[in-house]
């Protein structure tokens, strides 16, 4: 079965390296990551890119007003081959 969209929304420490390999393998042809850090989105996405993907768009989203606090949200697609 091929999977078409996996969507994430990791704690504050991100994906671990388990989850991150399992996403590849199951090989989607798109990514949503939701993530509330920006240094562990980067670290995962850099992650997700050098396996396969690329980012199509990024939105920041203030859910929270008045704080420092904004949530991402990121599409990677699978790059062609």
């Amino acid at each position: 079965m091929q999977l078409d969209v996996i969507c994430v929304d990791p704690p504050r420490k991100g994906c671990d390296e388990a989850a991150l390999s399992s996403m590849i393998v199951m090989n989607p042809k798109r990514i949503v990551y939701v993530s509330c850090d920006p240094a562990t989105l980067a670290r995962d996405c850099k992650y997700l890119c050098a396996n396969g993907y690329e980012i199509k768009e990024i939105q920041p989203v203030d859910m929270f007003p008045n704080s420092y606090h904004v949530e991402t949200v990121v599409l990677l697609s699978r790059k062609d081959k």
